[in-house]
């Protein structure tokens, strides 16, 4: 009877020695990851929930994007996929080319509820990944108006997440260093999720977009962990910007808000990020159809587009990673040198596409990626320089709407243009080339005089 006892203590201090084996690696993970997100004062600012808020929207996103390319893009041949997405395209990207103007002023009179809209965004997109789960299968065009919200809802929460990132700023933080922690963390949590989708995928094809459903659910729960401060607008105002030379040249009448009326820096950065996110909008489209025809080297089109994908995600998160190591170091500067680095890459790609496609292609990748993150954070301190606390979070929401607006324009261009590598470089080239003659001048300038003056509240 002892022995027996005995034997089954063993066996249970067995069991519970397995089960901390078993689940040492994930408790230390999960450790790890939350030293990281409250580390230098996120957690007592708040910084810390919306980190692994943006993760769990980066993740869903995700998921949504596998059981989506599922359907309108690998499930039939390429020319009937080039017809699917340019459908995409006109049913999703051009009504959301004007409702995207509308969507920063909206959210910008409602500081108030800022985590009900983050919320909202969320809980749409949960409601309907379960509407587009039943026409996943056979593409159906009730696909596409679901498709619509999906875009318009997570363009919404980039505009207030854009918006609440200033107010959960810790001091030892700057901006720009806070939004490279948001920023890696989506991108981490989207390097998590595309497998998972993909598995989900072998399973069946609206499988992903139930996935997709229970991260939005637990985004909509998360989204009201967020501290209170999220919401006050104490200390706000609207976003009626406008810098002393705006002001003169209307004969001192106060100008109509907008971004056209901001300091010379934030306005030739802002034009710069355009014409990087529209070059990533290009590429994105461009290059799925391109290598789903042609291949890179010896490799099949899934292989070739994973490479191009994994190269993009690496030089966006070195991107991010220089970011906050540079901190909000000679903004100016760094965005013209990204768009000199951006177009001596796609020249070359130009130029050598034909001999080495399979470098130029994942060169191109990695080098938009690289220049469109760093550029993304430089303006972002820019704006945290030059605009007034009064109106910054104001600012942020306009200017992300902007160059959501850049990339679907892009993307349209991207689906427009025949299958030939060199030509296509030959227009990404093109479209860096407008942001030189646009944005380097002012910015160098700016960067002469110490920057630019500071804007005002109209």
């Amino acid at each position: 009877m002892a022995a027996a006892r005995y034997a089954g203590t063993r066996v249970r201090r067995a069991g519970r020695a397995a089960g901390r084996a078993l689940r040492s690696p994930f408790t230390g993970a999960a450790r790890g990851l939350r030293r990281a997100t409250h580390a230098h004062g996120a957690g007592e600012s708040g910084l810390s929930k919306l980190i692994e808020l943006h993760a769990v929207n980066a993740a869903g996103d995700m998921m949504i994007t596998v059981a989506l390319a599922s359907t309108v893009f690998f499930s039939v041949p390429t020319d009937q996929a080039r017809g699917r997405v340019a459908l995409y395209l006109a049913v999703t990207m051009a009504p959301f080319a004007l409702l995207a103007p509308v969507v920063g002023p909206l959210l910008d009179r409602v500081p108030h509820g800022r985590r009900a809209a983050m919320a909202g965004a969320m809980l749409a997109r949960a409601l309907l990944a379960l509407t587009m789960s039943g026409a996943v299968a056979t593409g159906g065009l009730e696909l596409y108006p679901a498709a619509l919200g999906v875009l318009v809802a997570s363009k919404a929460y980039g505009v207030v997440r854009s918006a609440v990132v200033p107010r959960l700023l810790p001091p030892r933080i700057s901006l720009v260093k806070a939004n490279s922690r948001v920023t890696l963390a989506g991108l981490l949590a989207t390097g998590v999720a595309a497998p998972a989708g993909a598995g989900l995928h072998l399973v069946g094809p609206e499988w992903p977009l139930y996935g997709a459903f229970v991260v939005f659910v637990a985004g909509t729960v998360l989204s009201f962990s967020l501290p209170h401060k999220v919401d006050s607008a104490k200390g706000e105002g609207r976003a009626r910007l406008a810098s002393h030379e705006a002001a003169a040249a209307e004969g001192g009448r106060p100008p109509k808000p907008g971004l056209r009326t901001v300091g010379p820096s934030v306005l030739h950065g802002l034009q710069a990020n355009a014409c990087l996110r529209a070059l990533s909008g290009f590429l994105t489209f461009f290059l799925a159809f391109l290598l789903r025809e042609h291949p890179l080297g010896g490799l099949g089109p899934a292989t070739s587009l994973g490479l191009v994908v994994v190269a993009a995600g690496t030089g966006n998160a070195l991107g991010t990673a220089v970011g906050a190591w540079l901190k909000a170091r000679g903004p100016e500067a760094i965005i013209a040198g990204m768009l000199g680095l951006a177009l001596s890459a796609t020249v070359l790609a130009a130029v050598f596409y034909s001999v080495v496609a399979i470098v130029v292609v994942t060169a191109v990748a990695a080098t938009a990626g690289f220049c469109q993150a760093l550029a993304k954070l430089s303006l972002d301190a820019m704006i945290q320089r030059d605009v007034p606390e009064a109106v910054r979070t104001s600012a942020f929401a306009r200017s992300e709407t902007a160059l959501q607006m850049a990339w679907v324009v892009g993307g349209a261009i991207g689906i427009s243009l025949p299958l030939i590598g060199v030509v296509g470089m030959s227009v990404a080239a093109g479209l860096v080339a407008t942001g030189v003659a646009l944005a380097v001048r002012g910015l160098l300038g700016a960067a002469r005089h110490g920057g630019a003056s500071r804007a005002r509240v109209a």
